[in-house]
């Protein structure tokens, strides 16, 4: 049985696609030439989570770190997992152009890597293909391991400029890519990026942001600072706290120094675990959102980190009474 399914993407634009009882709806909406965000198909990583509004459905198998049953609850869907049983009107959370974007390859060689700290490698990408690369700031490209089939997801930390591209990819022990640039990369060796993906990006600034960003998710608001500088600023604040476990661990200070300079409606936080932290501000990032920052709820929220913070973060906004106007978050695991 084939049914209809009315995407309504968050440009206000609206797609209608047919589904049948036996494919995904994402599935369906590839075939048909729509590109809802999506990266694993196999319910693991929620970046298909959308929800429906209208209509019934049964969801496959999914893991809780993907969705958690509390937005089963309030009607999100992972469309890799969704199979309509009626018509189905679904919300996605990224405009119609990002969902129009094919996932392209792009050939690049490495420019320059660089040990920021013993947690966190920066990675610069150049290439003239490059310049024909364009992502909205905040989302991210899956990076081919040399010498490899496998890949890693990683957040661009910066918008593209003189045919190069940025990231911050975490030193994990044992980790395939973190252990390729730690101790084999070259300066012009090869490597494979392909993208854009993600509906995690800056939407147009109408109202106060906060940025929460936790260890390398720091990553997608160096671009998105990058974007907005370029863009002739904000008439709104932005403050940025960012959280990280030692001293050691805090990277790219000065870029954040030089986004203040330029941006005067922009702030931002460092925030260490560590009780023996030079960082006036310690603990967590929860324990330091200013009221202030939280407007009544006005507020656009941003949070890149761990599932841990991610959830963190929610109940805090609970137990705060805050709805935000807005909640935009990306979860991320360190992968081996």
């Amino acid at each position: 049985m084939t049914f209809k399914i009315a995407l309504n993407f968050e440009d206000g634009v609206t797609r209608f696609i047919d589904c049948q009882s036996t494919e995904t709806v994402a599935d369906a909406a590839y075939r048909q030439s729509i590109n809802v965000p999506i990266d694993c198909r196999d319910g693991a990583c929620g970046a298909c989570k959308c929800s429906c509004e209208s209509g019934s459905f049964r969801l496959g198998e999914y893991i809780e770190d993907a969705m958690s049953p509390a937005e089963a609850e309030q009607g999100f869907v992972l469309t890799c997992q969704m199979y309509p049983t009626s018509d189905c009107v679904v919300r996605v959370p990224a405009s119609s152009d990002v969902c129009k974007i094919r996932q392209a390859n792009f050939p690049t060689t490495i420019a320059d890597v660089r040990q920021l700290s013993s947690s966190t490698i920066s990675l610069t990408l150049e290439g003239e293909a490059l310049g024909k690369l364009s992502f909205l700031p905040g989302q991210y490209a899956n990076l081919q391991v040399p010498g490899s089939e496998q890949h890693r997801a990683y957040s661009f930390s910066s918008m593209p400029r003189d045919n190069a591209v940025t990231f911050l990819i975490r030193n994990v022990p044992g980790g395939l890519m973190s252990g390729f640039l730690r101790d084999k990369a070259k300066a012009g060796e090869t490597m494979t990026l392909a993208g854009p993906l993600g509906s995690f990006y800056l939407r147009d600034i109408c109202r106060p942001v906060l940025m929460l960003a936790g260890g390398t998710g720091l990553a997608p608001f160096l671009a998105m600072l990058d974007k907005v500088v370029a863009g002739g600023g904000s008439q709104y604040p932005i403050h940025l706290i960012y959280g990280v476990n030692s001293d050691t661990d805090l990277v790219e200070l000065d870029k954040l120094a030089t986004f203040a300079t330029a941006l005067p409606n922009f702030t931002y936080a460092p925030v260490v675990v560590a009780a023996d932290s030079s960082q006036p501000k310690k603990g967590y990032v929860t324990q330091h959102i200013d009221p202030a920052q939280l407007n009544d709820g006005d507020v656009d929220i941003y949070l890149c980190g761990p599932p841990p913070m991610v959830e963190a973060v929610a109940q805090n906004l609970r137990e705060r009474a805050i709805e935000p106007a807005s909640f935009h978050y990306e979860k991320f695991a360190a992968s081996v």
